[in-house]
C-alpha cells in the first residue's frame, strides 16, 4: 500500500472514535481538519504563527480533565483576528466547534494521530491522503456535498484535455475542496519540472496568484484551504462567497485563462445578485448563471471544461438565449456526454462541455462552427459507490479528443453508429439551438438501478425531484418575464 492511501485507511479508521457519538462523515472530516493542521504545523516546524498555548505539543500535553477546554479555547482564538495574524490560519479556524462531546474520547483521537508514522514519505504524500478522505466522506454521503463531488478520474482527464500552463490563471467560481484547482497546480508543477525551471518572478506568480477560486459554504471553504494548504498552495486568492453575487465579478476572477469547474445544480433560492450577468438575471437556479459567469470570466482566447445537467442543452427562453451567446463568443468545440450515476446516486444526467472565448468579439458572426458530440453514456453500465468510473473509461473519448486543448486537432465523425459524431452550426439552428442531441438508443441504468438500500435509492429519488422542480421553476420564471 502506497503512503496517501495508508494514510487514508488509518485516518478513516479514526472515525470509529467519533461515529457512536452520532456524528457526520463530514463532521468528521472538518475535526479532523483542526487537528492535522496543528499536528501538521508541528512536524515541519512551521508553528510560529501559532499561539504556543495551542500549538500541537500543548494540545496534547494537556491532562483529560483540561483537553476539551484548552481545545475549544484553541478553536475560538485561532479564528479570531485580533489574537492571529495569519489570514489562512484564521480562515481555517474562523467559527469553529467541535463536535467531541467527551474529554476521553478527544484524548484518544489525540492519541491516535500522534501516533501515525510522519516519515517523509507518508508527509510529502499527506495532500493526497487527505483528498483521499475528502472523496471517501463523498462516497458515504449519499445527501448534501456528496451528491456533487466531482469523480478524481473526471477531474484529472478535464485537467489533462486542457493542459494548463505555467503563467496562466487557472480558476473555479464552484471550488469545492479545490479538486480541479490542484489538479492544475500538479499538471503545470509536472510540465514545468515542479517550478524549479521557472524565474522567480514567474515561480511567485505561481505559488501566490496562478490559482484561483470561490466556495460559498463555510464549512466546504475550510477544507479547501486545508487541501491548498497541503499541497502548498497559497490560499489568498481564495474567496468565501456567491460567485453569482457582486464578489463573482471582481477583478481577480476576470480575465481567467482557464476554467474549470463542476458547478452546483438545482434551485438557487433566488436569482443572481450582479449586474453583469444580464442573460441570467432572473434565473432562480445555479447552472445557467454559472454558465454565464464562465463565459463572461474567460479571456479573450481563454479556454473552458465545464460540468453542466442536462437541462442547459436543451432549456428554451434564457437557457436558449445563453447557448446562442456561448456559441456566438465562444467555440463550443466539444460535448461530452457523461454516464449517469457518477455523483454518488443523484438521478442528473451530466455533460462536459469544452469551449474557447473567441478572439474577437462579433455579434453578428458566431465563433462555433460546428459542435463534436461524444455519447459515453449510451449503453454504459450504471456507475456508483461498487462500479466507480476510472480512467480507462475515457480512453476513447481523450483519443477522439485529440492533443490540442482547443479543440483543433483532426477528428473523425464516427457516423451513426459510433460515439464521436459533428454537429455543423447550420444544423443546430434548425434545431431550434437545442444542444441535447442524441443518435444512439439510450440503454443505460438510471442512477438508481442496481441500488439495495434505502438511503442510496432514496437519493436517486431526490435527485430525479430536483430535476422536476427546477423544470417547474424554470417555467414559472420565464412566465414571470413575459
Amino acid at each position: 500500500m502506497n503512503p496517501a492511501s495508508d494514510l487514508v485507511t488509518k485516518l478513516w479508521r479514526l472515525c470509529t472514535l467519533l461515529r457512536k457519538d452520532g456524528i457526520t462523515y463530514q463532521q468528521y472530516v472538518t475535526e479532523l481538519t483542526y487537528l492535522l493542521f496543528l499536528k501538521m504545523a508541528s512536524e515541519q516546524h512551521d508553528e510560529g504563527k501559532i499561539p504556543e498555548a495551542y500549538r500541537w505539543g500543548a494540545i496534547k500535553a494537556a491532562n483529560e480533565a483540561e483537553v476539551l477546554t484548552t481545545y475549544k479555547k484553541a478553536l475560538l482564538d485561532l479564528g479570531d483576528p485580533e489574537k492571529v495574524a495569519d489570514r489562512s490560519i484564521v480562515a481555517i479556524f474562523q467559527n469553529a466547534t467541535t463536535v467531541v462531546r467527551e474529554p476521553a474520547t478527544l484524548t484518544r483521537l489525540i492519541e491516535a494521530i500522534d501516533g501515525l508514522h510522519w516519515f517523509t514519505a507518508e508527509r510529502d504524500a499527506f495532500g493526497d491522503a487527505y483528498e483521499g478522505l475528502l472523496q471517501k466522506m463523498a462516497e458515504e454521503t449519499k445527501r448534501g456535498a456528496g451528491q456533487y463531488f466531482t469523480p478524481r478520474v473526471l477531474i484529472e482527464v478535464m485537467v489533462e484535455l486542457m493542459q494548463p500552463r505555467a503563467g496562466e490563471v487557472i480558476q473555479d467560481p464552484a471550488s469545492g475542496t479545490g479538486g480541479f484547482l490542484i489538479a492544475a497546480d500538479h499538471a503545470m508543477r509536472e510540465a514545468t519540472d515542479d517550478y524549479f525551471e521557472l524565474s522567480p518572478a514567474q515561480q511567485k506568480f505561481q505559488l501566490g496568484q496562478a490559482i484561483r477560486g470561490i466556495e460559498n459554504v463555510p464549512d466546504t471553504f475550510r477544507l479547501l484551504l486545508m487541501n491548498l494548504h497541503l499541497h502548498k498552495i497559497d490560499p489568498d486568492n481564495m474567496v468565501l462567497g456567491d460567485s453569482l453575487s457582486p464578489k463573482g465579478s471582481a477583478p481577480q476572477f476576470k480575465n481567467a485563462d482557464l476554467i474549470l469547474s463542476n458547478p452546483p445544480f438545482g434551485p438557487a433560492g433566488g436569482p443572481p445578485t450582479r449586474d453583469d450577468l444580464t442573460i441570467t438575471s432572473r434565473v432562480s437556479s445555479f447552472q445557467l448563471p454559472f454558465v454565464e459567469h464562465i463565459v463572461r470570466a474567460l479571456r479573450l482566447g481563454g479556454r473552458a471544461a465545464v460540468v453542466v445537467p442536462d437541462n442547459v442543452l436543451f432549456d428554451d427562453g434564457r437557457g436558449k438565449e445563453l447557448r446562442q451567446r456561448i456559441m456566438s463568443w465562444c467555440n463550443l468545440h466539444t460535448i461530452l456526454r457523461l454516464p449517469t450515476g457518477i455523483f454518488y446516486a443523484q438521478g442528473v444526467k451530466t455533460n462536459v462541455l469544452f469551449f474557447t472565448r473567441a478572439d474577437e468579439e462579433a455579434p453578428t458572426v458566431d465563433a462555433t462552427e460546428a459542435v463534436w458530440i461524444y455519447d459515453m453514456r449510451s449503453g454504459a453500465p450504471a456507475y456508483g459507490k461498487t462500479n466507480p468510473l476510472k480512467r480507462a473509461d475515457f480512453a476513447d473519448f481523450v483519443a477522439a479528443f485529440g492533443a490540442d486543448p482547443l479543440g483543433l486537432a483532426s477528428r473523425t465523425d464516427t457516423g451513426e453508429e459510433g460515439r464521436f459524431r459533428c454537429f455543423t452550426r447550420e444544423a443546430i439552428a434548425a434545431r431550434g439551438d437545442n444542444l441535447d442531441i442524441t443518435w444512439l438508443k439510450d440503454t443505460s441504468d438510471e442512477a438508481e438501478d442496481g441500488l439495495d438500500t434505502p438511503e442510496d435509492i432514496a437519493a436517486a429519488i431526490e435527485g430525479h425531484l430536483m430535476v422536476a422542480l427546477e423544470e417547474i421553476g424554470a417555467l414559472v420564471g420565464e412566465l414571470e418575464v413575459e
